[in-house]
């Protein structure tokens, strides 16, 4: 991409869109195109289609989508896969008709077998079934993946796909009822720390043993990375985006206890499950063109802590 190429960033106030905005203008990319939901809708084919008409991006970064954790999963599940394929089929096809000369899909672990062997390659795509509780997320999300694939087979597109493994970072969803577990840890602990500075004893209870292990990248590496990407990378098959390491999630609630300044009791409930036991990516392939993540993931906490403390009251619209 050029200084002054037309990029067109979708869901560009989400955790992953408001990273890609930060870093390409950090970059001094400044023909930047966004829309809110307001004046876009993304799920109209109609919509997009003359939006992409009109404006004539050159680049697209394909953020938009709906995200949740395990209950907003559970619980609306038909929304998962029928707000994910629309949005990502209505993006892609007008991309095509509109010429965009490269597109970036963004998807998720979640898209790889639930008993996948671990670390997880790209190749382990397809390979078993998948996880139940985002299943209809993942399908979505595989959909997206084949669909650019197949575009650039039939059609000759430039459209790769990235999987990021768990994301965090400012503009995280903090809201416990469809978090995903760091936000929701911290979130938890803060609201116990200023209970018991209140006054209030309010012990942390956090689910399982704390024995599974995950991975965890901030979103402004993530950034970082899928602008490299954007400019180094053209194969018709997937890449990882991680950081290669994983901790238990009791190693990853001692930390943000620690960050969040928590001196209470922390109960692990084992009547409640743990999940998967390990989900790792293998991200050598992304090492080998060059990329790796600078933020570790204490600092990173550290400052998503702190972005939460300030705003997370405040209307961050």
């Amino acid at each position: 991409m050029n200084k002054d190429s037309k990029i067109y960033v979708s869901g560009h106030r989400g955790l992953v869109g408001r990273a890609v905005m930060r870093r390409l203008k950090a970059g001094g990319y400044s023909n930047i195109v966004v829309r809110g939901r307001e004046e876009l809708d993304l799920k109209s084919q109609e919509a997009v289609r003359e939006f992409f008409m009109a404006e004539r991006p050159e680049y697209v970064f394909l953020a938009a989508a709906k995200v949740g954790g395990i209950m907003a999963n559970n619980t609306y599940p038909a929304e998962f896969i029928y707000d994910n394929l629309v949005i990502e089929t209505n993006v892609v096809h007008s991309a095509y008709l509109s010429g965009v000369k490269k597109l970036l899909f963004l998807g998720s672990s979640c898209i790889y077998p639930k008993f996948a062997p671990q670390p997880m390659k790209e190749e382990h795509l397809l390979t078993g079934i998948l996880e139940p509780t985002n299943e209809p997320y993942a399908i979505a999300k595989i959909a997206g993946i084949i669909l650019c694939q197949s575009y650039n087979r039939q059609y000759g597109t430039g459209y790769i796909s990235a999987m990021p493994t768990n994301l965090y970072g400012p503009y995280d969803n903090f809201d416990l009822n469809n978090s995903h577990v760091l936000p929701a840890l911290i979130k938890k602990f803060h609201d116990s720390k200023i209970a018991m500075e209140r006054g209030v004893k309010s012990p942390v209870v956090l689910w399982g043993t704390g024995s599974p292990c995950r991975e965890f990248l901030h979103v402004d590496d993530l950034a970082d990375a899928l602008l490299f990407l954007m400019d180094k990378y053209n194969d018709n098959v997937t890449i990882n985006v991680g950081t290669g390491t994983d901790q238990t999630i009791a190693e990853l609630a001692g930390i943000v206890k620690e960050v969040v300044g928590f001196k209470g009791e922390v109960i692990w409930d084992t009547t409640k499950p743990d999940g998967t036991p390990r989900k790792l990516l293998d991200t050598s392939k992304l090492t080998k063109l060059g990329w790796s993540p600078k933020i570790t993931l204490r600092e990173g906490i550290k400052s998503t802590y702190d972005w939460f403390c300030k705003n997370y009251d405040n209307n961050i619209e």
